[in-house]
């Protein structure tokens, strides 16, 4: 049997950013979560235990992994090594989403900063 889910009808995670951020797959080898930040929002500064790709969905979003701060739209896939801090943000006017996909699911907690 085919497994087809749609992100919409997933529920949004309770999370320390406080944004809409939807799992969407989860194993031992890989997390993926959609992450929809609307104008405005962003993402708090964050370590994450492994190793994580972003691909950009819609829109631009500025991206920060460690010193280096760049836009990223539509269609852009960005590598973020374990342990870098990093966060997006959305300082656009229309709503950004972008995949997130953790390699291997991590076993211990993401880490504010």
């Amino acid at each position: 049997m085919i497994d087809i889910k749609k992100v919409a009808d997933i529920q949004s995670q309770k999370n320390p950013h406080n944004v809409d951020a939807r799992k969407i797959y989860e194993t031992k080898h890989a997390t993926a979560v959609v992450i929809t930040l609307n104008p405005g929002e962003s993402l708090k500064k964050h370590k994450t235990p492994v190793d994580v790709f972003f691909y950009v969905l819609e829109g631009t979003g500025v991206v920060e992994i460690g010193d280096d701060k760049d836009m990223a739209s539509k269609d852009s896939i960005i590598n973020s090594p374990a342990n870098i801090p990093h966060r997006w943000i959305n300082e656009s006017d229309k709503v950004f989403k972008v995949l997130v996909v953790k390699v291997p699911t991590p076993t211990t907690e993401t880490k504010l900063l």
